[in-house]
């Protein structure tokens, strides 16, 4: 190398420290000092790890005085180089010796870099280019947004996700029944419209109790991290803004804090959101004509808001009126009138008992045909009536598909319930009558002499608890384990099981915890506890010990807590150690292992003292409700029915046979009337609407062909070996990540401080809730790409192609043109023109051989060189390799022109026949909202606009040199 004072050159080893001025030559040893960053470096001559800087006609450079220069020609004086051109700022000729070239010179261009020797690995080149090809295909894929949940691939939540997901501003509500999944429905939403843009700002409102569940559901299952807000928040971001709701984009409050703190609800009224989720929605009542405060304040709130979804299992639970109420507030220019609406309901019922006759392929009667004629009367069916009254069954599917493009509230509503879902198992009641200890009778009897509680359901509570009873008198230490025979029971019960998972609920924590000590200490059964006084973090190690598979826990031991969300399915015994007044809350319980993939029948094991308030409440929901069985849907309609009885009998511990069994007998017997009525009053054509008919199992076939595949774990692992990201196989498809000293990046996006355990297998995710799910939909995944694409990482490279069928020193040049269109999010304009890699690949004579040597064959044969061998092999060739970048640009640019063409004419096609199918449903189903239309003729022209101004740009460079 040949040095010279004042000579610019940049380190290759350490680019941050700027432009390198020569101060010093000494013998062999060359001083450099770097002003940008105060740092000087000194030496060898012969092994210096630098590269001289030189810009070439075209290039605008920026002199210490910061005006920039545009290089027409370059002159030689001496050993310096001195730049010819004209100022960017007033257009004068000037002329820039290197000396006084700006110290904080950065190259950013793929070019730059290779000649300024900045010159990266082999592998980092490779990985830039896959990775650009990844997010082509995943920004166009049709299921983006809907395979990085942690859940099953059940079908009727995935047509609901994907039917709804991709509206603009979705208005609906999800009235699914308990154990369907509605959560988790919303979630998917959630995740679709903020991972297409559709949605940035998100309210989630929900009852005071539920927001734990929720915020540990959206964290767990969709890495969507919400912020709870409540007093203590609201007053501590004050602080921070003037409307404490737009210090964060995705936010969690309660119903009460809205409808009880007027000064916070009224910043909410006023922050800008895109969605508001409203959980519990029958809240949201009307009584004797006069709305409810939650539903005023809720009314209010939504009505500027784009988007807005409910969820209520029970819409018509408080009344009819309310549940048109609350219709009103998902469209009150289609929901005007409750007179009206009731007319029309009318009119479905109609329709409802026609489409139960086709789905049961009877032959229809003489109304259903004359329903079917006058609803579908602007189009002939007297043919295809025909054929569906002879039985084909193509078309009865055709009119029912008819039938529920013009049902009522089928597109705002969505409906499924248990007896139109497959896959729910039977659940089997094992009660075990014990004798009352004497110790809690004798507990129990001096309370009765000191007189009971006044109100009822007090009372009543009171005496399903003896061991708390016993307590108040002996002391909260008091140990009511070492007599209760319950314990003994289920010492003897999981020794019976020992090769099986128990899940035991129960309403305290207290009870939770004496449980798990007694169990331990007397028979060392292992054995986690899971209460609200625990972490989330403490919560999740507690859940995972117990679905581990080996070094485990036999059973959980949860409080209420531990009916509010998460899922155990992988269990099939539930102990019931005490009851729930509430049905809602036994259902609850019951659900957490009745649900959709449980693979065996649910066996709930009930304790219970006879002759006791326990006895009573048993033989109410076993023999009234039959709610251990079969799921309970008249519950809390019966509850409040019988009510004042119910509470008597168990205050009183009545269990006599003449005054017991003829109240249990009345509530059954009212219990079948109203499962009868429910039965009869079923929407079939809304549930069928709502399960998507089939729609959705290629749906599930096609998420479940990408959770097969190897491409994203084998890109992912080559990611995290690049980067310096620690790798720890824990076995059964798990991976343990760790930062170390030695990243490429001092952070990587997502991988938290102390580490994580990732995998890749949706049903390892799923058993065990300390493991993050990794999809091309994960946080981790989206932000390294986009860490990878942003930066110049592996942007500049050169390779060794071993042929001696090729002379020495020939040469080709590969680049990477991506074509981008730079458009707001919420268009989602990668569904028509994705970020495009353009791959030129050209030989030293200009001919683009790209087309017929495909990247992966040809990088298999190419190998890696040293740095300082690719800086002199990139400097050696420079004058020739920039002509033809100049012929590679006006290559890829008419590649581009033909990507553009077809970019509009799919998206042209697509909005077109999406837009017209909404018009001709609105012909016949009042339910399309105008400006849903409207909406495609704007992202029309807009999408037009920013696709023809889609830009081209060289991404990355890699020179090839032939040797033997």
């Amino acid at each position: 190398m040949n040095f010279s004072l004042g000579q610019r050159w940049i380190s290759d080893t350490e680019s941050d420290l700027g432009l390198g001025t020569v101060v010093a030559i000494e013998g062999r040893q060359v001083s450099i000092l770097f002003p940008a960053s105060g740092e000087s470096r000194v030496y060898s001559c012969a092994e210096a790890p630098v590269t001289r800087v030189a810009f070439n006609p075209g290039d605008v450079i920026k002199s210490v005085e910061e005006w920039e220069l545009e290089v027409e020609s370059i002159e030689v004086q001496g050993e310096l180089l001195c730049y010819h051109g004209t100022r960017v700022d007033n257009g004068e000729t000037a002329k820039l010796k290197e000396t006084f070239l700006d110290h904080f010179i950065k190259f950013n261009k793929p070019q730059d870099r290779l000649f300024a020797g900045q010159v990266d690995r082999f592998d980092r080149y490779t990985l830039r280019y896959q990775t650009w090809l990844h997010k082509f295909e995943r920004e166009q894929s049709p299921i983006k947004g809907l395979i990085g949940q942690r859940a099953n691939l059940i079908p009727h939540q995935l047509y609901i996700a994907q039917e709804v997901g991709k509206r603009f501003a979705p208005r609906v509500l999800l009235s699914d029944e308990v154990g369907l999944g509605k959560t988790i429905e919303a979630g998917m939403i959630l995740h679709q419209q903020i991972i297409s843009g559709r949605a940035s700002r998100v309210l989630i409102v929900v009852p005071e109790n539920l927001q734990h569940q929720w915020l540990v559901e959206m964290l767990r299952r969709f890495n969507l991290h919400f912020s709870i807000f409540d007093e203590e928040r609201c007053d501590e971001a004050f602080a921070d803004s003037p409307n404490v709701f737009d210090t964060e984009q995705l936010v969690l409050t309660s119903l009460e804090f809205l409808t009880k703190k007027k000064r916070w609800f009224e910043q909410a009224t006023l922050a800008d959101w895109d969605l508001l989720v409203i959980d519990e929605a029958h809240h949201l009542s009307i009584n004797n004509g006069k709305p409810s405060s939650e539903y005023q304040r809720m009314a209010e709130l939504s009505q500027d808001i784009p988007g807005l979804i409910l969820l209520t299992a029970t819409p018509d639970q408080l009344g009819h009126s309310s549940h048109f109420a609350r219709l009103q507030l998902l469209d009150p220019d289609r929901f005007y009138d409750y007179d009206v609406f009731k007319e029309e309901e009318a009119n479905y019922k109609d329709v409802a008992e026609a489409a139960n006759q086709l789905l049961q392929e009877q032959g229809l009667d003489d109304t259903a045909k004359a329903t079917l004629i006058e609803l579908l009367k602007e189009t002939d069916i007297t043919d295809i009536l025909e054929k569906a009254q002879q039985g084909d069954l193509p078309a009865r599917k055709e009119i029912l598909n008819m039938l529920l493009d013009r049902h009522g509230t089928g597109r705002i509503l969505f409906r499924n319930s248990r007896s139109g879902i497959d896959g729910y198992p039977s659940r089997k009641l094992h009660a075990y009558p014990m004798a009352l200890p004497k110790q809690y009778k004798t507990a129990m009897s001096v309370l009765g002499n000191m007189g009971g509680i006044q109100n009822p359901e007090l009372s009543a509570h009171r005496a399903l608890f003896p061991e708390k009873i016993f307590q108040e008198f002996e002391g909260e230490s008091a140990s009511w384990g070492l007599f209760d025979p319950r314990v003994d029971w289920l010492i003897d019960t999981l020794k019976t099981l020992k090769r099986e998972k128990v899940l035991l609920i129960c309403a305290k924590a207290e009870t939770a915890i004496s449980l798990e000590q007694i169990l331990r200490e007397r028979e060392a059964i292992k054995a986690s506890v899971f209460h609200e006084g625990m972490s989330i973090i403490e919560r999740d190690r507690a859940a995972a010990f117990f679905a581990d598979e080996y070094d485990n826990a036999q059973i959980l031991l949860c409080s209420e807590i531990g009916s509010e969300g998460r899922n155990f399915q992988f269990s099939h015994h539930l102990v019931l150690f005490d009851l729930p007044l509430n049905p809602d809350l036994l259902e609850q319980r019951i659900g957490r292992l009745d649900r959709i993939g449980q693979t065996q029948d649910v066996n709930i094991h009930v304790p219970y003292f006879e002759n006791t308030a326990q006895e009573v409440l048993l033989r109410w929901y076993n023999e009234g409700l039959d709610a251990f069985e079969s799921t309970s849907s008249t519950g809390q309609m019966l509850y409040k029915e019988f009510r004042d009885d119910l509470l008597e009998y168990i205050s009183a511990h009545n269990c006599d046979e003449d005054d017991l069994d003829p109240l249990l007998e009345q509530v059954a017997q009212q219990n079948a009337v109203l499962r009868k009525k429910m039965e009869s009053g079923r929407d079939r054509l809304l549930e069928l609407h709502s399960s998507g008919q089939g729609a959705a199992d290629s749906l599930v076939a096609e998420i479940e062909k990408l959770d097969n595949q190897f491409e994203l774990p084998s890109y992912m692992i080559n990611v995290f070996d690049t980067f310096g990201v620690s790798q720890e196989d824990k076995g059964e498809n798990t991976i343990i990540l760790k930062p170390t000293e030695h990243m490429l990046n001092p952070s990587f996006p997502s991988l938290k401080e102390d580490g994580m355990t990732v995998t890749f297998d949706r049903d390892t995710a799923l058993s065990q809730e300390d493991v993050h799910f990794v999809s091309w939909d994960h946080p981790m995944v989206q932000g390294t790409m986009d860490m990878i694409c942003d930066d110049d990482f592996g942007s500049a490279s050169v390779a060794l192609l071993k042929n001696k069928k090729l002379p020495p020193g020939t040469f080709f040049v590969e680049l990477i043109f991506v074509a981008e269109a730079m458009a707001p999010k919420i268009l989602q304009v990668g569904r028509f023109l994705p970020p495009t890699p353009i791959r030129i690949l050209l030989d030293k004579a200009g001919n683009n051989l790209g087309e017929n040597v495909a990247f992966e064959g040809f990088n298999q044969q190419l190998s890696a060189v040293g740095r300082q061998t690719a800086s002199k092999l990139a400097g050696a060739l420079q004058s020739a390799v920039h002509p033809m970048i100049t012929t590679a640009k006006g290559m890829a640019q008419e590649k581009l022109e033909v990507i553009r063409a077809a970019s509009l004419v799919k998206m042209q096609t697509s909005l077109s026949e999406e837009q017209e199918r909404l018009v001709a449903l609105k012909q016949i189903n009042p339910n399309i909202r105008q400006e849903e239309i409207t909406f495609y003729d704007k992202q029309r022209n807009d999408l037009t606009t920013y696709i023809e101004k889609t830009q081209l740009q060289l991404d990355a460079i890699r020179l090839i040199v032939v040797s033997h």
